[in-house]
């Protein structure tokens, strides 16, 4: 009944789941700016005129990028009535371009009453970019997740279950003590949350909204996003505990490289390779969790607070740097807008969260339906011996040898 529970549970989660550096930006002004006005495509003519014109806003829905270099040249001199009639639409010169081109382009100094990051940002039409950036990321992070399913699937179908070639002794060996399960499921539940209420963010108005109704979809995304900002804390809560308790378990040692080439006797029935208490694949798995995890903590604390932590200013800088130190110049954009360091910091949320999420795909397989006997380490916090011996025979030894040095010490004698 216990295995079948397992299996059950393995597989509940697996499907419960199927749908996550660091960034800083420069303080707000009260000027009015543009932002991402300097973009350079297609040329125009010398003659052409700086107003808006039919053939722009074709070329625009063409997906062609659109010069302004030469609007650039009329910065100053307002249009004469003549190119004034010339404008598309009726109000001609009336609507001021001069004025605006001033302002896209940053020429302007004109001042806001409203003082904060992005009250003097007017004009955003790096927002656009990001927009086509962030369709970018889901497209491509729904093809990484179905293919790291299906390579999963692909394995279970040609491997099977890795199971016990000795079967079940009957005896347990402690594996894993309250202090360190508490810590694995709090990160683990709360990061099941987290990806859970992360990809209905981002799928969940291409998906859903149609299907639920759009009042039903407006109140399930605002819970949701209540439930993700909470529970971050809970999974960074759960990223110190688990790496302080496990960083000494999971350092390099010589026994990793035979196993990582023998691929943990995972293709190959009756190939048991030695390992310590976590073997490489585990310690990958350890410090991917870490360092993926690190980076998704950093970015989300930038989005939970807006425009109070920006990282990928500085970062960008700081990179381009220590490029120059060495006779490189990475050329990364410098003096980012507070807007743009937010939008970066979300893409680069998306990513990193995705590329967890398949990493812990593959994670709860082997510890569930993938590895026969794998589950109980942390259900229990037992595994029985021969489960360790085919699969940790070093640490088995250890721990038999430390078990049968206690059961060999004689109680000690009351006090009289």
């Amino acid at each position: 009944m216990w295995k079948r529970n397992n299996l059950w549970a393995g597989r509940a989660l697996m499907l419960l789941i199927t749908a996550l550096v660091l960034a800083l930006s420069v303080a707000g002004t009260g000027a009015l700016r543009a932002q991402g006005g300097d973009e350079r495509a297609r040329p125009l003519p010398l003659d052409a005129s700086p107003s808006q014109t039919l053939e722009d806003i074709l070329a625009r829905q063409r997906g062609e990028k659109v010069s302004n270099d030469i609007r650039r040249q009329f910065l100053g001199t307002d249009l004469t009535p003549e190119a004034a009639r010339e404008q598309l639409g009726i109000l001609g010169g009336a609507s001021d371009p001069d004025l605006w081109r001033r302002i896209r382009f940053n020429e302007i100094d004109p001042t806001v009453s409203a003082r904060g990051p992005v009250e003097g940002v007017l004009i955003q039409d790096a927002g656009m970019r990001w927009l086509e950036e962030r369709t970018t990321v889901a497209r491509n992070g729904a093809i990484g997740l179905g293919g790291v399913i299906l390579l999963l699937a692909l394995f279970f179908l040609l491997r099977g279950r890795v199971r016990l070639e000795t079967g079940f002794s009957g005896v347990e060996i402690p594996r894993f003590t309250e202090m360190e399960r508490i810590s694995h499921w709090l990160l683990a539940s709360s990061f099941i949350l987290l990806g859970l209420t992360g990809l209905w963010s981002l799928y969940g108005r291409l998906a859903l909204i149609e299907l639920i109704g759009r009042d039903s979809y407006a109140t399930v995304t605002a819970l949701t996003k209540q439930v993700h900002n909470n529970v971050a804390w809970a999974f960074i809560l759960g990223l110190v505990m688990v790496f302080v308790q496990w960083v000494a378990w999971n350092l390099p040692s010589r026994e990793d490289i035979t196993w990582l080439l023998k691929g943990g006797g995972l293709f190959s029935k009756g190939v048991h390779v030695p390992a310590r208490k976590f073997n490489a694949g585990q310690k990958i798995v350890f410090w991917l969790v870490t360092l993926l995890g690190t980076s998704v903590a950093l970015t989300g604390l930038s989005l939970l607070f807006p425009y109070q932590l920006p990282i990928f200013d500085r970062i960008y800088a700081f990179i381009n740097a220590a490029g120059g130190l060495v006779g490189a110049d990475p050329g990364l954009p410098e003096g980012l807008l507070p807007v743009e360091d937010m939008q970066l910091a979300q893409l680069w949320h998306s990513i990193i969260a995705m590329v967890m999420i398949g990493v812990i795909f593959a994670h709860i397989y082997i510890g569930t339906i993938g590895m026969e006997g794998a589950f109980s380490a942390m259900g229990r916090g037992k595994v029985d011996r021969n489960w360790a011996r085919e699969h940790h025979s070093i640490w088995a030894e250890e721990q038999e040898k430390a078990m049968g040095a206690a059961e060999d010490t004689p109680p000690a004698q009351p006090v009289e």
